[in-house]
């Protein structure tokens, strides 16, 4: 790149100020403190440092910069219209915050060009680029550093590292020595309560270190020394943090270095006085005509590096190219149906009666070999959760074609992780925990449904029906508040059989994430038939039909649920009352469906009745609220599983009961 003296250099990093003043100004809301104090930072990585083609903000080998640090939002935006990244104009930083501009409040993947990851929620970009640099790794291993070779920069705040989910991430990124990550730290000592020191002393330079990084500070506006640090950390081997010691809102007279310039607009006069003190000159919005075009240029510098990527990857097979370009689009290998039928018909041929956590591995056993992306992982659960198939090969620093993730106890960091594999392109992955623990995993499964983003988690001991780990363990309104959030496709299968099913939806999925929620308890499998249809696809259908005319009572139940349902319909039976069995493996997809669909499952009996070792939460919409419900009411209880069942009241001739008194009205 271009030599650039610190004349130039300032000239640069002010024309990301100025815009970040006038951007919140305009907005009357925003945080212009950080885009202030980081410029430098900013300004030394994308004319010096940054493998970036501003022409295409998406090839495959682009330096990933990730805005950990969201409220700073401006500094991306910034950054974006000077390099000239399609689609962001100045007429966009002129419209920042406002409805429906692609300048939201914190930067989304999904409205913006260039922006890698949604964040916001503090730590949760720092997070996601762990899991960005593993895939970097996994994918150079796979096919060669010729085409695969990037670094994952990450500028982060104190608020970033002060959130829980940054010791998670720092941890897993140490002990992996992700050497390829580079995480800038925003180092200017203020949060929104004033100073740092009143809330937080810890060394965070130590810390890193602690964790297995190679870290060091630095002066956050001398560009050289920025520099020099950051050509020190691409010679490490392991991941890198470098403290660079700023203040917020440089350049503000009153208001740099203090609390005020963190999430306000500076106000008129204190703007104007920070441009006559930085020496920005012309109206808002202006940037010379002389450093738009040095940042144009920057914008251009990565189109060598490109077009000399695209020659290394022609020089690849036929058949590796194919391969990547498949991986990168999430088009799922042409033989995944016909594993998953061939699966099913040995099922039929030799019925499991097994936990359907135990079902999930069955299954992966007959994916993964057809699915080499498929990257599975668990927060130190492995032999509970099941997702480790015989053949799988740990990832680590040693082994980085392994497809086996070891997360450690680290539910939150995990989730995240799963996010950046997935957002960096070549893989699809899943990890497993309790479904208990979705709460610790929640921020990063909700920024997941809010992307789009096709992360599937594996979560067992999904009821009461895990016993005597207790009420601690037992999640009573988990299946009900992830149904809650939008975009989130929850899946309680009941068999075997649909457990397959329920993996075939999820992989086959490209726009959002999917919770496959495992029992750890034997079921028996009720699927008689293995059609190539996946019968689980709309979300619920009649498994069993009623007998000896019109149906009178409806049974819904999903996963361990739909075996009492069965053994009430032949209770029912006994008694006169003909009752059909709907299986409802995903409630939610169900209500999805149109609504001619929705009434052909649901049908007309006029009794309904759900059952789930659940909250009812949610049900009403099938059902109704005069529909009859068995589930839990409260927490639940320590002890065998089958006596908790009996002592919460949820057994068939409980749903039987609950039948014939409708019935008997």
């Amino acid at each position: 790149m271009t030599t650039i003296d610190r004349a130039q250099h300032d000239k640069l990093a002010n024309a990301i100020r100025g815009l970040a003043m006038d951007g919140v100004e305009k907005a009357k809301s925003g945080h212009p403190g950080l885009p202030m104090g980081a410029a430098d930072v900013a300004t030394v990585l994308f004319t010096r440092v940054m493998k970036y083609d501003a022409a295409d903000p998406r090839w495959p080998d682009r330096d990933r910069f990730v805005l950990s640090a969201g409220h700073g939002s401006m500094l991306l935006y910034a950054l974006l219209y000077l390099t000239g990244t399609p689609g962001m104009e100045l007429a966009d930083l002129e419209k920042f915050r406002q409805l429906g501009s692609r300048t939201p409040g914190h930067p989304e993947n999904f409205e913006t060009a260039g922006v890698e990851t949604t964040t916001g929620p503090l730590g949760q970009g720092l997070a996601t680029a762990v899991g960005m640099a593993m895939a970097e790794r996994m994918l150079a291993a796979e096919f060669g550093k010729k085409v695969v070779d990037h670094h994952t920069y990450v500028l982060a705040s104190d608020g970033d590292l002060m959130e829980g989910i940054s010791q998670e991430a720092i941890a897993l990124a140490g002990h992996q020595k992700l050497n390829k990550l580079i995480v800038f730290w925003d180092d200017n000592g203020i949060s929104i309560d004033g100073p740092l020191t009143i809330t937080d002393n810890v060394d965070q330079v130590a810390r890193f270190k602690a964790c297995g990084w190679r870290s060091e500070r630095v002066d956050g506006h001398d560009p050289d020394a920025i520099e020099a640090a950051i050509r020190r950390a691409q010679k490490s081997n392991k991941p890198t943090m470098i403290a660079c010691k700023t203040v917020i809102g440089f350049g503000a007279p009153k208001k740099a270095g203090t609390s005020k310039a963190h999430g306000e607009p500076l106000g008129a006069e204190e703007l104007a006085a920070a441009k006559k003190a930085l020496g920005i000159t012309g109206g808002a919005f202006e940037v010379p005509a002389d450093v738009l075009k040095t940042w144009r240029a920057a914008g251009k510098a990565g189109a060598n590096a490109h077009a000399s990527w695209r020659s290394r990857f022609g020089l690849l097979s036929e058949r590796k190219r194919g391969e990547f370009e498949r991986r990168l689009a999430h088009i799922v290998p042409a033989k995944l149906d016909k594993a998953i039928l061939a699966h099913k018909k040995a099922l039929i041929a030799a019925p499991q009666a097994v936990a359907t956590r135990k079902a999930s591995e069955l299954a992966l056993e007959a994916i993964i070999p057809v699915m080499p992306e498929l990257v599975m992982g668990s927060a130190d659960l492995t032999p509970s959760n099941n997702t480790r198939t015989k053949a799988a090969e740990d990832f680590t620093p040693k082994t980085p074609k392994g497809r086996y993730v070891r997360y450690g106890i680290r539910e939150h960091g995990m989730a995240a992780a799963m996010n950046g594999i997935t957002l960096h392109g070549g893989f699809r992955t899943a990890g497993g925990t309790f479904l208990v623990f979705a709460d610790y995993a929640r921020p990063s499964m909700r920024l997941a449904a809010l992307m789009g983003v096709p992360v599937i988690y594996v979560m067992t001991h999904d009821s009461i029906g895990l016993g005597e780990d207790g009420p601690t363990h037992q999640p009573v309104e988990q299946i009900a508040s992830l149904r809650a959030m939008p975009n989130m496709r929850v899946f309680r299968p009941a068999d075997t059989i649909e457990t397959a099913e329920a993996w075939q939806i999820a992989l086959e999925r490209t726009d959002g994430p999917t919770v496959l929620a495992l029992t750890r308890q034997n079921l028996p499998q009720l699927r008689t038939d293995a059609s190539a249809k996946n019968r689980s696809a709309a979300g619920a259908y009649e498994l069993l039909a009623a007998e000896g005319g019109k149906a009178q009572v409806s049974l819904f139940a999903s996963g361990s649920e739909v075996e009492l349902a069965v053994a009430a319909r032949k209770l029912l039976a006994e008694k006169g009352v003909r009752a059909r069995v709907v299986s409802v493996p995903s409630l939610e997809l169900l209500l999805a469906q149109d609504e001619a669909t929705q009434a052909a499952i649901i049908g007309s009996a006029p009794i309904k009745i759900a059952v789930e070792a659940g909250v009812r939460f949610g049900w009403d919409a099938v059902i109704g609220h005069d529909g009859g419900f068995v589930g839990m009411h409260s927490f639940g209880a320590s002890g065998p599983y089958k006596d908790v069942y009996k002592h919460f009241g949820i057994t068939a001739e409980a749903v039987a009961d609950a039948a014939m008194k409708k019935h008997n009205a």
